[in-house]
């Protein structure tokens, strides 16, 4: 299985139509569904999520294809306020991509007062000028807020996939026409190893809780695509010795899950025989360690 190539990719593109094409940043609170609705909207797992705040440590590209347009979002990391390097870097990488859209979506949670945490990505957005169209999300929940109805807004719901085309029709609305920069049949630019590794990581977030989610990275250190069967080792690796034991649980279990949910969910991804091997290790301060801080925002 090859990484994705850009040149091949390019070369693909040359004769394909214009459409109305773009970048589009996705930004918002924890929990407020970003990653659902990009997984909703294109149908496919692209970015993992977690009830746990700060799941995404990178911004996360995924491609919607329809006849009029080609849309490229970022799921963003969640903007929030904390000293720590690694946390300063993860910021850096949300205010990033929105520089570098041609619009940003900013997800509100309608279940949800606001606070704090909307004050501060307003305070930033005010230093945007792309295009800001507001989405309130939930509202398959009852309402916590007021949502106003004018042409910078819209609601949606992406469990039930409803009011997506209004949503999709806002955002033609801001896109320059071009060439597409991808084939339609590319929905995301994610290497397997970065998918790999993502959805490991997801199944650590789901059966664990308070630091030791945020305290672990996945590694892929090997793939050998057999053609029917796909082979894979990959390390968890955590801050500290007792993460490491929380990880591997009685006996082995909680490894033995993770790995057993991983590989099930990647078998209906790549659609072949999953052999996944996971090994957890331990590497104290591995947030300031620059090699794995390159690997996991890069």
């Amino acid at each position: 299985m090859q990484e994705l190539n850009l040149q091949d990719i390019l070369s693909k593109t040359t004769d394909l139509k214009e459409k109305k094409v773009g970048y589009i940043a996705i930004i918002g609170r924890p929990n407020v569904w970003k990653s659902t609705f990009i997984n909703s909207l294109l149908w496919e797992k692209v970015s993992i999520t977690s009830n746990i705040p700060q799941t995404t440590r990178k911004r996360v590209l995924a491609i919607f294809n329809d006849t009029e347009s080609q849309i490229i979002f970022f799921d963003t990391p969640w903007i929030h306020k904390n000293e720590k390097e690694f946390n300063q870097k993860i910021n850096h990488e949300a205010i990033k991509s929105m520089r570098e859209a041609d619009g940003v979506l900013y997800f509100i949670d309608s279940s949800r007062p606001y606070g704090d945490e909307e004050k501060q990505i307003e305070e930033i957005l005010e230093f945007i000028h792309a295009p800001i169209i507001k989405v309130y999300t939930k509202l398959d929940l009852p309402s916590k807020i007021e949502i106003p109805f004018d042409e910078t807004s819209v609601k949606i719901s992406s469990l039930e996939k409803q009011w997506f085309e209004e949503l999709l029709q806002k955002i033609k609305n801001i896109l320059p026409i071009g060439h597409p920069f991808y084939p339609d049949d590319y929905y995301t630019d994610q290497d397997i190893y970065f998918r790999i590794s993502e959805i490991v990581r997801e199944k650590v977030f789901l059966h664990t809780t308070e630091e030791v989610p945020h305290s672990t990275y996945v590694e892929i250190e090997e793939i050998d695509d057999q053609g029917e069967l796909l082979k894979i080792q990959a390390y968890v690796y955590t801050e500290t010795e007792s993460q490491k034991y929380i990880i591997v649980g009685k006996a082995w279990s909680l490894i033995t899950q993770i790995g057993t949910e991983a590989r099930i969910e990647l078998e209906q991804i790549f659609w072949k025989k999953v052999f996944l091997s996971l090994r957890v290790k331990t590497m104290e301060k591995w947030r300031k360690n620059d090699r794995v801080m390159k690997k996991i925002l890069s």
